[in-house]
């Protein structure tokens, strides 16, 4: 589906698109972690122990990045899906933002450390700068990759027909069932956590990075660098009461972002962006 003019046509991706779009991300994740499951042994013995670093953990990770660039593709091409991907450009939003990502979420996870107990008792994460470099690398690869298929695909598709504080909930709601088989799969980051916390969490940043989204005009590329400071191996595990601090942030930003987050005149609709 294009726009009239030939010459200046941009394809779009109908809003219907996020039915397949959540078919293939929730099918390809919850297969692949449904057989490590209950072919542990087998895949093992194949691919090693079951680990962050697993082929078909990443894999499962990379399902909603997937799923957006196959729906992209149908409908946009190869033009289309260059354009989609010119949103990792987008860097322009305030020094607020900037604060939010560089500063704010390392202090909620060293505030709910604090309260954990364990922020000055834990043991360094890494033996060396060369480690920690290496972890901080792959991080970066790993969970940042899903924001090319929640924030590139699905909340614009979403906001076509909510305002952003009820999109943002419900993608909110989606990302934090996503990621509920992983809490029943050894190995998992999420398997030494409690889920209601996580889900309540996982709402609570969808509605900070909607307003992010919408306030950079829907840049992926800081979509994925929050995503990241959210994975970032260096933060101490604050795990459940960092999710007191990203509920209280939410209410924050929310408050102060209410003329954009209840109206949908400045939401990002689009998921191929016009030239």
């Amino acid at each position: 589906m294009v726009d009239a003019h030939p010459e200046t046509a941009v394809p779009i991706v109908p809003g219907y698109a996020i039915w397949p779009f959540l078919l293939i991300a929730f099918g390809l994740a919850w297969g692949l972690v449904a057989a490590l499951i209950l072919f542990t042994d087998t895949i093992t013995q194949l691919f090693g122990e079951v680990s962050a670093t697993h082929p078909l953990f990443i894999l499962a990770v990379y399902s909603p990045a997937i799923a957006a660039f196959a729906i992209v593709s149908w409908y946009g091409g190869w033009r289309g899906l260059k354009r989609f991907l010119s949103r990792l450009l987008l860097w322009r939003v305030s020094l607020g933002w900037y604060a939010v990502v560089i500063l704010v979420i390392p202090l909620i996870f060293m505030a709910g450390s604090l309260l954990k107990g364990n922020l000055f008792t834990a043991p360094l994460p890494f033996t060396s700068f060369s480690a920690a470099l290496s972890a901080m690398a792959f991080m970066l690869i790993l969970g940042p990759i899903e924001e090319f298929g929640w924030r590139g695909l699905a909340l614009p598709l979403l906001q076509r027909r909510l305002a952003p504080i009820w999109a943002g909930l419900v993608l909110g709601a989606i990302w934090a069932v996503w990621h509920v088989p992983a809490f029943f799969l050894g190995g998992t980051p999420q398997s030494a956590w409690g889920i209601m916390p996580f889900l309540i969490g996982s709402v609570a940043v969808s509605l900070i990075l909607t307003a992010l989204f919408n306030a950079s005009r829907g840049s992926i590329l800081l979509a994925a660098l929050f995503h990241f400071q959210l994975n970032n191996p260096l933060w101490p595990d604050a795990q459940p009461y960092d999710t007191v601090f990203f509920v209280f942030a939410a209410a924050i930003v929310v408050w102060v972002q209410r003329d954009t987050m209840f109206a949908r005149d400045q939401a990002i609709t689009r998921v191929i962006p016009a030239p």
